[in-house]
């Protein structure tokens, strides 16, 4: 019999996970945090948690539901998912009802197991999302990388997804679309989902459409692609982004009805995996979602504290010769520092990951390098997670100005200090001679 102790203990690992390491996000806050332990002066901008207060009346509703300890149906709570339906009708105009929508976990376990039981292809526009990739090697799917451009706005063009579908036309594929973006911000027009979604339905694709943080979007005009393509189209959503509920762990997924073969087919794996998703958060969740003018009131708040930040620290970084774009929705910011490659090869510095290791040990700010987003590792470019600040503080700030007044620099200085802190200090640091 083989001792599970043996010297190479690696060698019993499923072929999948050998070499697989954690999460980029996580380990960069993990090592965040133990920096700051040793004393360090840390700024973290790795990790893409919302700095926002989960708002009152979720909270409430958590308290008020705290006794609740039953399992629940595997598919979620039948008021939860009704709640969710009715907010995709109001909010995004997407036909749904209850019955499509699947309540798991957090959108990434929802994810995983979408991927589990649909034999097929995974296409990810690349600079994409970290996770994506990764669970698609543990489960053992093929991976397609599209590299986007910048000079497209690091969007995934038609006629890209056209070009990789005419190779192989009735193979089985999954697309996500990530909008607003995880790393870059960016959002897709109405003509180019109109225009992503006739390939779609060319090649009878289905599209994961990732819409975590459509409620960030910084205008709150975000659209979805599901009446372009509603037969082909799973939405995936959750609490972690726009309630500031990562460590809450509820998502959703919303399919078309034509699709309730492969919800079903989740709904038994996730019988057979978590069961359920945790009961208090399940019933806290639809006050989330139900039309409120509190909650939002809130999201109204948010949208503008983070547009105006976006909006500056992407000025701030293309001043310095950064390339990047002003983002649109979310939190990130996808800089390309390849104009000072010749500055930062002299000082031995010629991938993004041994630029973003450098940065941490001389500055103390932790950035994550565009190689974990799928870029090549000689473009120096990060991802910046601008949430380092106090966002209790700033939505108490933000009441005092008028309805229609973004803050300035002078109020943003003020309520994120280390964030503008932590790119003046980025900024410095790169461009020195």
């Amino acid at each position: 019999m083989q001792n599970p102790c043996s010297d190479s203990p690696s060698t019993q690992l499923n072929l999948n996970i050998r070499g697989l390491a954690p999460s980029a996000t996580v380990t960069i806050n993990d090592l965040s945090n133990q920096l700051q332990k040793e004393g360090r002066k840390v700024y973290k901008l790795g990790l893409g948690q919302s700095p926002f207060p989960v708002p009152d009346p979720v909270v409430n509703e958590l308290r008020l539901n705290a006794h609740q300890k039953a399992y629940l149906p595997v598919r979620g709570l039948a008021t939860l998912r009704e709640s969710i339906a009715a907010h995709h009708r109001r909010t995004f105009k997407i036909d749904c009802s209850a019955d499509d929508v699947l309540v798991g976990p957090g959108s990434k376990e929802l994810m995983f197991l979408l991927q589990l039981v649909y034999y097929g292809d995974l296409v990810v526009p690349t600079p994409t999302w970290v996770s994506y990739v990764p669970q698609a090697q543990i489960i053992g799917r093929h991976v397609h990388l599209v590299r986007t451009r910048f000079e497209d706005g690091w969007r995934l063009t038609a006629e890209q997804l056209d070009f990789l579908c005419r190779i192989d036309p009735s193979r089985p594929r999954i697309v996500v679309l990530n909008y607003p973006s995880n790393p870059t911000g960016i959002t897709y027009s109405r003509q180019e989902l109109k225009d992503l979604a006739e390939v779609a339905h060319r090649y009878r694709l289905i599209i994961l459409s990732d819409e975590i943080y459509g409620q960030l979007h910084h205008q709150a005009a975000h659209e979805s692609i599901v009446p372009y393509y509603p037969k082909g189209t799973i939405v995936s959503g959750g609490l972690s982004k726009w309630c500031g509920a990562g460590g809450w762990r509820l998502g959703f997924f919303v399919f078309p009805r034509c699709m309730r073969w492969l919800q079903d087919a989740m709904a038994a794996v996730a019988s057979e995996t978590y069961t359920s998703t945790c009961a208090p958060v399940q019933y806290a969740a639809i006050k989330a979602f139900e039309e409120s003018p509190e909650i939002d009131h809130y999201s109204f708040q948010v949208r503008r504290i983070l547009r105006a930040l976006g909006q500056h620290l992407s000025e701030t970084l293309t001043n310095a010769g950064a390339r990047v774009i002003a983002p649109e929705g979310g939190f990130y910011l996808f800089p390309d520092f390849s104009e000072h490659a010749e500055k930062l090869r002299e000082r031995g510095i010629t991938t993004s990951t041994e630029l973003c290791r450098r940065l941490l040990s001389e500055t103390g700010v932790a950035v994550l390098p565009g190689q974990e987003f799928g870029q090549p590792p000689e473009q120096l470019s990060l991802r910046i997670a601008y949430v380092n600040f106090d966002g209790t503080r700033a939505l108490k700030s933000i009441e005092k100005l008028p309805s229609k007044a973004l803050p300035d620099v002078e109020c943003l200085r003020d309520w994120c200090p280390d964030t503008l802190q932590a790119i003046d200090h980025l900024i410095e640091w790169i461009t020195k001679t």
